[in-house]
């Protein structure tokens, strides 16, 4: 708009200049003419940003969306799907120790569960939110347009929906091609290599305070894992997934028919569920998984194991240097 806003006064100045050289001639009222064109495409850039268009989330809420947000707040797990698509938005709910962590310093923390002073401090004209709880929803919608979104869906979909959403479909589409390029050339060179083989199942787990073992199936790094080209999930994984889980409690002594060839642990930041992570390293159950036995399980820290794009794109260079170990 300032751009705009400056060419329109810079064509002004030059034919006033004109006209004042020549006297009364007939150029005069071009100067009007240029100061017109300059308030009228201001005025255009300014009216598209204001255009709505109606849009509805997967649950069914319906309503009017920016065409072009411009200030958006992100509540959800994949913040790094926006950052990749080359938007960051005004609020997040604080992404400590992710990847992108130094690309954040400017975006405010609306907190988990959402802070809906917070929310209406920053003026959003578009809301992102990933939490499916109506009443919350109500409440974000009176404030600005919301959206729910599924943030445990698969990344194709994910990406093409948020590029609709946010007016920026062919950056999406161009991330997804280059994506499909990167990972398709990461699980050749690993089979290649004979670092893994064709057809091997691999399984994600962590520990959450009060002694839950979880096993992680639409959610971080499985869908990385799980990839059209990478590892199979076992049968109970792939049941979990079919039933659109984001991830299942499970209990230890599930773990000799759920884990996989290549067994992956989520490090926390709890020491409670550090505590259980340690316990269940010494078990005997754990000791005689074939996974374990073999030497192939691998530690990673579980802000750095997100599905998000940003994420995503790092893990491609990550995964082969964990399986090299």
């Amino acid at each position: 708009m300032k751009q705009m806003r400056n060419i329109g006064g810079t064509l002004g100045i030059f034919i006033l200049a004109g006209s004042l050289l020549i006297g009364c001639s007939p150029s005069a009222p071009q100067a009007t003419t240029a100061s017109t064109l300059g308030q009228e495409a201001t005025s255009s850039e300014a009216s598209q940003k204001s255009q709505t268009r109606p849009y509805t989330d997967y649950l069914g809420h319906s309503g009017n969306i920016p065409v072009s947000p411009a200030r958006i707040i992100y509540s959800g797990e994949t913040f790094g799907d926006m950052l990749a698509l080359g938007v960051k938005p005004i609020g997040g709910f604080g992404y400590t120790n992710q990847i992108f962590e130094d690309q954040l310093h400017d975006v405010e923390n609306v907190g988990f569960p959402i802070n809906l002073e917070k929310v209406l401090e920053l003026q959003p004209d578009l809301i992102i939110h990933a939490n499916t709880e109506e009443k919350e929803y109500e409440q974000l919608a009176q404030i600005a347009p919301t959206v729910i979104f599924d943030t445990f869906a698969p990344l194709e979909e994910r990406m093409t929906q948020l590029g609709d959403m946010i007016g920026k479909p062919e950056a999406a589409t161009k991330w997804l091609a280059d994506y499909k390029l990167k990972s398709e050339e990461m699980w050749k060179k690993l089979k290649e290599s004979g670092i893994m083989k064709e057809g091997e199942t691999a399984s994600v787990f962590t520990y959450y305070p009060g002694n839950r073992l979880f096993v992680m199936a639409r959610t971080g790094l499985s869908q990385v894992l799980y990839d059209t080209n990478g590892f199979k999930p076992t049968a109970p994984i792939q049941e979990i997934l079919d039933a659109q889980k984001g991830f299942e409690l499970i209990s230890v002594e599930r773990l000799p028919e759920i884990a996989g060839d290549r067994i992956f642990i989520l490090n926390t930041t709890s020491e409670e569920a550090e505590k259980s992570t340690q316990e269940l390293l010494k078990s005997r159950i754990w000791k005689d998984l074939p996974a374990v036995k073999n030497g192939y399980v691998y530690f990673i820290d579980i802000e750095k194991s997100s599905s998000d794009a940003t994420t995503r794109e790092w893990l491609l260079q990550r995964i082969p240097e964990i399986l090299a170990k």
